[in-house]
C-alpha cells in the first residue's frame, strides 16, 4: 500500500512525499516480536491484515553450530556452539527457531509457508536443529514438502537429532534412498549411533555410500570421497558405530508405519555391514620391483582393504581393528604385504601390537618381483622406529633374520641408514654384531662405509654402559672389550670388565690386546683400568710389542709408567708383569718409591730392556741424591752393559758439583 497526499493538491515548495512502503514495515514488525518473545504484540501484527505472514527480514540470529574435531587417534567428536549471524528469517522461521509453540500455531494458522526456503534451511531444519519436537511434528503435518524433510534428515544427522525426529522423516514417506543413505553415512561420521540406530531399524542400506567429508588428523586428512557407513565410521574412530554397523539390523523390528526395508535397502538381507571392500583412502604406494615406498598422500593411493583402512587410521583402544580382524583373516595380504607390513609403514607401534595379539605372523617375508624378501624387523629398522622394533622383539621376531637378495640383517639396516636409536635397541636385545653379509660387510663396517662411525660407537657404547654386553659370534669381526678399549670410553670399560664372559687378555687378528690399544691410542685412565682389573702388559703382539713400548709412542707415556709403579706399589708384585718400576723411580727421583720398592727385593742391578741398571738412569739424570740411596743398598758400580757401558759414563753428564757424591 502506497501513501500519498490529499488527491488533487499541491504541497508548498520544499516539501516532498516519500511513498511508504506500509505491507513492509508492518510485516517487519511480527519479527521483532517474535526475535523478542512478546506474544502480545506478535499476535498484534499478525492481526493486521496488511501483514505478509510470510515477510523475509533480516535479524541477528543465535544458530547452533555443529564442528567436527579430530582428536589424533581418539574418535572424532562433534562440538556444539552458537555464532551469531545477520540472517535472512521469516516469522513463522524465527517462532521455529525460538521454540514458541503458540506463535508458530498461530502463524500457520494465517497460512504461513512451511516449505519457505531461507539462507539457514527451511523452518523444520531449525526445528531440527534447535530440538523442538512438537513443532516439528506440527510442521511435518502442516505439508512439508520432500526437499523440506530431506533437508531436516540431513540436518538430523549433523546434529545428532536421532529419536523421534528420524522416525517421524522416515515414516513421511518423502525421503528418496540415497538421501536416507547420505544421512546414514554423515551420523556414521559423527558418531551419532541414536541416529544411526533408526535409520538402521528403518532399513537404510548399510552397504550403499555417499559422498561426505571425511576428517582425520593423524594421518591428516580432509577430502570428500564417497564411500559406505562402514568406511565412514572407521575412518572417524568411532568405535560404537563400527560395532553397530557390523552386527547389522537383524534384531530390530521395523517400526509401525516405516515403509519395507526394499524402499530404502534395494534388496538388502538382514546382515551386517559389508567388509569384503576396498577403500581409496590410504597414504602410501609402493614399487613392487624395488620394495621403496612412496608418501602419495591421504586419499592418492591404490585401494586397499577395510582392515588396512583402521590400520592407517588406528583408533587407540584397538577396537575397531579387532572387531574388523573378526570378519577378515589377518594374513590377508594387499600387493604381497600384510597387516603387520603395513602398521610398520605407518609407524603406529599400537597398531602392530595389536595385531601381534592378534597372531600376526611375525616374520612373514614382503617378497618383491625381484625376488627379495624382508621382514617387518627390517622394515623398523630402515623406517626407524625403535617402539615398533622392541614391540617386534618382545613378541619373539628373530632380530638376526638376513634380507634375502644381500643378507643384510636388522642391524646392518639401521648402520646403512643411519638410525641410532634402532641399532641401541637391537644391540641391546642381542642382535649379531658379529654377522656380516653376503659382501662380508659387518654392521660397523657399513657403518665406517657411511662414514657414521660416531654414531654406532655412542650407539653400542650406550648399551654396554647400561650393563649389557653386546653379542658376537665372531670376535675377529666384533669384540666388545677391543671396541671399548679404541673409543676409550671409562664407564663402558668399567662396565664391561666385571662381566665373567670377558677375557681380557683376549687379542685380534695381530695380535694386540685391549691394554694395548688403550696404551697405542693414549687413553690413560681405561689402561689403568685395564692393567689393575688384572690384564697381561707383557703380552706381545705379531710385531714383537708390548702395552708398555706401545705406550711410549705417546707424548704422555711417562703416564702409562707412572701407572705401572702404582700399581706394583699397591699390588706388591715382584715382577710387574714385564715392567721395571724401579728403574722408573730411579730416572724419576721418586725416593720414597725406591726405598719401598727395595725394601720389598727388588733387584737394584737387574738391567732394564735396554740394559739400563737403576743406577745408570739415576746418574744420567744427575740425580746424586738417587745414586747414593742406591748405591748404599748394594747397587753395582762397575755394572757393564750388553752395549759396554758402566754407570760412570752416565756420571760424566752429571754437574761437576754433584759427582763427589
Amino acid at each position: 500500500m502506497m501513501v500519498f497526499g490529499p488527491a488533487g493538491g499541491f504541497l508548498p515548495g520544499k516539501q516532498q512525499v516519500f511513498p511508504v512502503d506500509y505491507e513492509a514495515d508492518v510485516s517487519q514488525r511480527p519479527l521483532q516480536a517474535s526475535l523478542s518473545g512478546d506474544l502480545k504484540s506478535a499476535f498484534d501484527c499478525i492481526d493486521d491484515p496488511y501483514v505478509d505472514v510470510n515477510f523475509v527480514g533480516d535479524v541477528s540470529l543465535k544458530v547452533r553450530m555443529a564442528e567436527v574435531e579430530c582428536r589424533h587417534e581418539s574418535e572424532n567428536v562433534v562440538r556444539f556452539e552458537y555464532k551469531d549471524f545477520k540472517t535472512d528469517v521469516t516469522a513463522l522461521f524465527l517462532a521455529v527457531h525460538t521454540g514458541n509453540l503458540t506463535l508458530v500455531r498461530k502463524l500457520l494458522n494465517r497460512g504461513a509457508d512451511v516449505n519457505h526456503k531461507l539462507f539457514r534451511g527451511f523452518s523444520m531444519t531449525a526445528a531440527v536443529r534447535e530440538g523442538h519436537v512438537e513443532i516439528f511434528e506440527i510442521l511435518i503435518k502442516a505439508g512439508a514438502s520432500q526437499p523440506c524433510c530431506e533437508e531436516a534428515l540431513l540436518e538430523a544427522s549433523c546434529h545428532g537429532r536421532g529419536g523421534k525426529f528420524v522416525e517421524l522423516l522416515m515414516a513421511s514417506d518423502m525421503i528418496r534412498p540415497h538421501i536416507a543413505v547420505h544421512a546414514l553415512v554423515t551420523a556414521c561420521c559423527r558418531g551419532f549411533i541414536d541416529v544411526v540406530d533408526v535409520l538402521l531399524k528403518c532399513g537404510v542400506n548399510i552397504n550403499a555410500s555417499a559422498r561426505v567429508l571425511l576428517c582425520s588428523s593423524k594421518p591428516s586428512l580432509h577430502t570428500n570421497i564417497n564411500c559406505t557407513p562402514l568406511v565412514a565410521a572407521v575412518v572417524s574412530r568411532q568405535v560404537a558405530v563400527v560395532r553397530l554397523l557390523l552386527q547389522g539390523w537383524q534384531k530390530y523390528p521395523i517400526p509401525t508405519g516405516i515403509p519395507e526395508p526394499e524402499t530404502f535397502g534395494m534388496g538388502l538381507g538382514r546382515a551386517g555391514a559389508d567388509t569384503n571392500i576396498k577403500v581409496q583412502l590410504g597414504a602410501w604406494s609402493w614399487d613392487m620391483g624395488s620394495g621403496d615406498e612412496f608418501r602419495v598422500g591421504a586419499g592418492l593411493a591404490e585401494p586397499y582393504p577395510i582392515t588396512w583402512c583402521a590400520v592407517e587410521y588406528f583408533e587407540a583402544t584397538g577396537a575397531i581393528l579387532q572387531m574388523l580382524l573378526q570378519h577378515i583373516s589377518i594374513d590377508t595380504c594387499h600387493n604381497s604385504r600384510t597387516l603387520l607390513h603395513h602398521a610398520v609403514l605407518c609407524g603406529n607401534p599400537a597398531a602392530v601390537k595389536t595385531l601381534l595379539k592378534c597372531g600376526a605372523d611375525i616374520e612373514y617375508p614382503f617378497k618383491t618381483t625381484q625376488k627379495n624378501e624382508t621382514r617387518p624387523v627390517h622394515m623398523a629398522a630402515r623406517l626407524g622406529f625403535p617402539s615398533i622394533l622392541r614391540q617386534l622383539i618382545e613378541s619373539g621376531c628373530d632380530v638376526n633374520s638376513r634380507t634375502k637378495n644381500n643378507g643384510e640383517t636388522a642391524q646392518m639396516i639401521c648402520a646403512k641408514y643411519k638410525q641410532e636409536e634402532c641399532l641401541r635397541v637391537l644391540t641391546a636385545a642381542s642382535a649379531d654384531l658379529g654377522s656380516t653379509n653376503s659382501a662380508g660387510q659387518s654392521a660397523r663396517s657399513i657403518a665406517e662405509s657411511n662414514r657414521w662411525s660416531l654414531g654406532f660407537q655412542q650407539a653400542v657404547l650406550d648399551v654396554i654402559r647400561a650393563g649389557t654386553t653386546p653379542t658376537s659370534s665372531n670376535t675377529s669381526v666384533f669384540s666388545p672389550l677391543m671396541f671399548v678399549a679404541h673409543s676409550g670410553d671409562v664407564a663402558a670399560l668399567k662396565a664391561l670388565i666385571v662381566r665373567e664372559e670377558i677375557n681380557l687378555d683376549e687379542q685380534d687378528e695381530k695380535g694386540f690386546s685391549a691394554v694395548m690399544v688403550t696404551a697405542m691410542q693414549g687413553h690413560i685412565e681405561p689402561f689403568r683400568l685395564l692393567v689393575y682389573a688384572g690384564c697381561d702388559v707383557k703380552l706381545t703382539n705379531k710385531a714383537g710389542e708390548t702395552a708398555i713400548s706401545l705406550s711410549k709412542m705417546n707424548d704422555n707415556s711417562d703416564m702409562f709408567e707412572k701407572v705401572m709403579i702404582e700399581f706394583t706399589l699397591e699390588k706388591g708384585n715382584q715382577n710387574a708383569r714385564g715392567f721395571y718400576p724401579l728403574h722408573y723411580a730411579a730416572r724419576h727421583g721418586d725416593l720414597h718409591a725406591v726405598k719401598l720398592l727395595v725394601n720389598r727385593g727388588y733387584d737394584v742391578n737387574i738391567p732394564d730392556g735396554d740394559g739400563h741398571t737403576p743406577l745408570m738412569l739415576a746418574a744420567r739424570e744427575g740425580n746424586a741424591e738417587m745414586c747414593k740411596v742406591l748405591i748404599s743398598h748394594g747397587s753395582c758400580c762397575d755394572f757393564t752393559n750388553t752395549k759396554g757401558e758402566t754407570h760412570c759414563r752416565f756420571r760424566e753428564s752429571m754437574p761437576k758439583r754433584r759427582r763427589n757424591a
